[in-house]
């Protein structure tokens, strides 16, 4: 005896028959239920980690009402990882997608905890590994050259894939100086909350992965911060190009930067 099987349809979905047209929308919501499949395992691996790491109980011990940050439950944790609370984060917010978890909004007075500091920044400047590339700057001048790739045969950004304690440093410093730096922005500059911006890309900055000199990802707006200073003029003018093939009409790049004066001021 035969039996057939019949494909069901996402529920939000009607049931599509052979001639009949597809909606921009319908298509689009298609795609997205299934990307949710494709990453369904996810969610279950997800809420396991968080089981194993305890996160739930230490939750619950704060009892009701409390408020607790990625940060201060990676504290609670107790690693040592310096990306445990942007990890944290991730699943946090997967699982508050889901209902396992509730999460609100507050407002910066009320988290001075973490403001960021500048200490891991001044910890990453005296480091040694930078303070041994300053030993040619001489050197550099003669005979040209970049004192840290005199020292350690690479450029500064591809040292730290080979040295796992001064990786730690620099994204460390890193993280605490953009926390302090995009606060500030946020006070000052008004143009991220433009209702037509739904997509930020930020590129060059943090532990993404990308060829920005190749293409830059597609969104309504992107955001460089500290990153065109470290680059020639060729680069540069390399880089905001693909960022102006990955904006609409009304895109925008948004560069945070810190300007040198035309004269030498002193303080």
């Amino acid at each position: 005896m035969a039996s057939s099987l019949e494909r069901k349809s996402h529920p939000k979905i009607n049931h599509v028959e052979p001639g009949d047209e597809i909606t921009r929308e319908e298509e689009e919501e298609s795609f997205y239920y299934a990307m949710q499949l494709v990453g369904s395992s996810v969610l279950s691996i997800s809420l396991q980690s968080a089981i194993e790491l305890g996160v739930f109980d230490i939750i619950d011990k704060e009892g009701l009402g409390a408020k607790l940050s990625s940060s201060g439950i990676a504290a609670k944790i107790g690693t040592k990882n310096s990306e445990a609370p942007m990890m944290m984060d991730r699943i946090l917010r997967l699982l508050t997608s889901h209902s396992v978890l509730h999460c609100s909004l507050v407002a910066a007075n009320e988290d001075e905890n973490e403001g960021g500091s500048l200490g891991p920044l001044m910890a990453l400047d005296q480091d040694k590994v930078f303070m041994k590339s300053r030993s040619q700057l001489k050197a550099a001048v003669v005979e040209g050259g970049i004192p840290f790739n005199k020292v350690h045969g690479m450029h500064a950004f591809e040292y730290p894939c080979l040295d796992p304690r001064f990786n730690q440093v620099f994204n460390t410093a890193m993280f605490n100086h953009t926390t302090i730096v995009t606060k500030k922005l946020l006070h000052i500059y008004k143009g991220l909350e433009d209702k037509n911006l739904t997509q930020l890309v930020d590129v060059g900055g943090g532990l993404g992965v990308w060829n920005m000199f190749a293409s830059v990802p597609s969104g309504d707006a992107i955001f460089m911060k500290w990153i065109l200073h470290d680059w020639s003029d060729e680069h540069c003018l390399k880089l905001l190009k693909n960022c102006y093939k990955a904006i609409p009409d009304n895109g925008k790049v948004i560069v945070v930067e810190a300007l040198l004066p035309a004269m030498p001021e002193t303080s």
